[in-house]
């Protein structure tokens, strides 16, 4: 294949199919993987929807994707047409039981953003999938800000843990408003991080894009969204001030140094945390719980795809 771009067209149609995800070309322009990202003096690389749309119609990419009611694929995927429209109702009827937990969330004392992250930011949860969200405390905050959280979608029945998965908050991801870099910076966190989107803080989330500009140089068509989604949550009167007493009255230091100690103590006890493979991280900048992720298994798929087509 000589064209480079085909080949980054071709790279985003096979990463993505690791997800079972066919696209669109417009999605296959926005979310377009370079192929050459991880070289150091790479020029910046500007595509518009019409030159993806043109090349779509190479015949070299025939030999190996299809179309389908709008969607490419890799030849003999075709099935996934019909299961990514699936799972875009299911989304739906998940997002609106997320909203209802969002709308709970926003009581809790220092948080700054609620995204959505995973299956259902992309809009491809399945009928068990869990709700992945990614939360934002002020600085200084995050335990007591994770305590809260975690303690508040227990009492509701809405926090994932034990067999109860299905349609359950995952509360796997937190940062800080001071530390909106996410650190690994690969092609799995690029696309994760592209998707995700807030329903309730957009001006931290403004923020959250600026800190993470670099993945414009995986993904060209990055950009800063300056519109605030549809569903987006605002506060009422309530919430604010239930809120801001919180913070009153959990403002000593002493109650995040305890539960700094305590809750650190329970995750290094927990057998997960040292299983290979984890990445579990708990600081005061950050605390990620993912006893098994998913980077490292799509990436590897997504090599091995790349080797036998001989991209």
């Amino acid at each position: 294949m000589s064209s480079k771009l085909n080949k980054h067209i071709l790279a985003t149609i096979i990463y993505y199919d690791g997800f079972d995800y066919p696209l669109t070309a417009f999605e296959i322009w926005k979310y377009l993987i370079r192929t050459d990202y991880f070289l150091d003096n790479k020029q910046e690389l500007q595509i518009n929807l019409a030159e993806i749309t043109k090349q779509l119609a190479d015949e070299k990419l025939a030999e190996f994707i299809e179309k389908h009611n709008g969607f490419y694929f890799l030849k003999g995927r075709k099935f996934l047409v019909d299961r990514r429209i699936k799972n875009n109702k299911i989304s739906m009827g998940k997002m609106k039981i997320l909203l209802k937990a969002s709308h709970l969330l926003r009581f809790v004392p220092f948080i700054k953003m609620i995204g959505v992250t995973g299956a259902l930011a992309m809009k491809n949860a399945k009928a068990k999938s869990d709700l992945d969200i990614l939360l934002v405390f002020k600085q200084g905050k995050i335990w007591t800000g994770r305590t809260l959280a975690t303690l508040l979608l227990h009492l509701f029945r809405k926090r994932r843990h034990g067999n109860k998965i299905s349609d359950r908050v995952c509360l796997n991801f937190f940062i800080t408003d001071e530390s909106l870099e996410i650190s690994t910076k690969d092609l799995y966190s690029a696309s994760e991080y592209m998707f995700l989107f807030p329903i309730y803080g957009f001006e931290t989330y403004k923020r959250f894009q600026i800190r993470n500009s670099w993945i414009k140089s995986i993904k060209p068509a990055y950009g800063i969204s300056e519109i605030p989604p549809l569903k987006i949550i605002s506060d009422s009167a309530f919430s604010k001030a239930i809120r801001n007493l919180g913070e009153i009255i959990l403002s000593f230091g002493w109650i995040e140094k305890m539960l700094k100690k305590t809750e650190k103590q329970r995750i290094m006890k927990n057998p997960k945390t040292h299983q290979e493979g984890s990445m579990v991280y708990a600081d005061d900048d950050a605390l990620i719980f993912l006893p098994d992720p998913h980077g490292p298994k799509i990436f590897e798929q997504f090599k091995k795809k790349i080797g036998e087509l001989s991209v």
